[in-house]
């Protein structure tokens, strides 16, 4: 069982190879809220912590038959490098859709891949029987106690940084990460609220404390891969239960939107899972107002071609992109008057679609379709009521 002498000998072991990540304002967010940046740690993410704590209490003979560990990613490079330190050999069984970035830096790390169709929970299921099969020794990415209590360090590092923290909120997968930042809190600082966020389009840990064990989903579907995970940990569960205040959801285009936010205002990349706590915050999932609160951003591992996707989904959601579908008489000249009332309210016309022949024109109408750059979700509903007042219809 987890106690709090491992987690005190897991900072100690981590001291040569993880870093003491900062703990920043983040007065974009609320006057009340910090940044624990793990997204700056080693590897990109705090798994590194928890994947070298394990290895470090492998006996000789555990690490001459090669380690194998199932992971989205993050974990995947931590136990890689882990296992390269420590001249081990390496086996990571990831989902097929993986982004691209962890699947390579996994092999950088010295790590042989295999990639297996469908999500974590696949990949878990093939890592078990390589594990049967070659006789490798599994590293769990957060059902295991050394792996949580390497996560717990974090939370020594808050406790230091900020001794009058009030709430910490953490993103929650299969709950490795939570569990060991509970525990730590709970023993040391009781009154300290901890928050849990999961994606809603995978809220495995929210199902099983709602009925009283660990289920698993049928599926799930979030931009937050890291915890994209179907079934939570038994030993995880456990301490949720036990240590855990409370858990919220995020939508994807909130968590876009916290993506957004933190690479405009803190100048960080963020991943999906690692954004949640801040789309918690933002969305008004958690309450700052009174509370000194830690965000912790668990891990900055994202594929740049979803990074594109997301900033995308951002602006939309934040009401800095605006897609509108009007209709104009097919005659010279009602184009450009559309366009001169877009343009008299400050909207910047990024695109414009014109057709003449389409299901809701009549015959002497056209549809045109507009990609607007806007401020905020006030400036657009000035956009739509310059254009109302003009005579002009929205479609939807």
């Amino acid at each position: 069982m987890l106690t709090l002498a491992m987690i005190y000998e897991a900072q100690r072991a981590l001291t040569w190879l993880a870093r003491v990540t900062p703990l920043t304002p983040a007065p974009a967010f609320g006057e009340n809220v910090f940044i624990k940046a793990e997204n700056l740690q080693l590897t990109g993410s705090f798994k590194l912590r928890g994947a070298y704590n394990k290895l470090h209490n492998l006996s000789p003979e555990e690490k001459e038959r090669g380690v194998i560990a199932c992971s989205a990613g993050n974990h995947a490079q931590g136990v890689a490098l882990s296992a390269s330190k420590m001249g081990v050999k390496s086996v990571i069984c990831m989902p097929a859709g993986a982004p691209l970035a962890k699947v390579e830096a996994t092999k950088k790390y010295g790590a042989e891949v295999v990639l297996v169709d469908g999500v974590y929970d696949d990949a878990a299921r093939e890592a078990e029987r390589l594990t049967k099969e070659h006789g490798y020794t599994f590293a769990h990415p957060f059902n295991d106690p050394y792996v949580i209590a390497g996560q717990g360090t974090i939370a020594l590092e808050v406790l230091s940084q900020l001794p009058e923290v009030e709430q910490i909120v953490v993103p929650i997968g299969g709950g490795g990460l939570i569990s060991g930042i509970a525990f730590v809190v709970k023993q040391i600082k009781p009154g300290c609220k901890i928050i849990g966020v999961q994606a809603a389009g995978a809220p495995s840990m929210v199902n099983a404390l709602r009925d009283g064990k660990p289920e698993e989903l049928p599926k799930v579907a979030t931009i937050a891969d890291g915890i994209a995970v179907k079934k939570p940990g038994d030993l995880t569960f456990t301490y949720c239960r036990k240590y855990v205040d409370e858990i919220v959801t995020v939508t994807d285009d909130e968590i876009a939107s916290a993506i957004l936010a933190l690479m405009e205002t803190q100048k960080t990349v963020a991943e999906g899972a690692g954004a949640t706590p801040v789309a918690a915050v933002m969305f008004g999932k958690v309450d700052v107002s009174e509370k000194k609160t830690v965000c912790v951003v668990s891990g900055g591992n994202i594929d740049v071609s979803t990074l594109s996707r997301v900033i995308t989904k951002g602006l939309t959601k934040s009401g800095r992109i605006t897609e509108l579908t009007t209709k104009v008489i097919d005659q010279p000249g009602h184009l450009m008057d559309l366009l001169q009332a877009v343009g008299s309210t400050g909207a910047n016309i990024m695109s414009v679609e014109h057709k003449r022949e389409a299901k809701s024109s009549e015959v002497n109408s056209c549809v045109v379709s507009m990609v607007l750059e806007t401020r905020n979700p006030a400036h657009v509903q000035q956009i739509w009521e310059v254009l109302s007042q003009a005579g002009y219809e929205i479609l939807d």
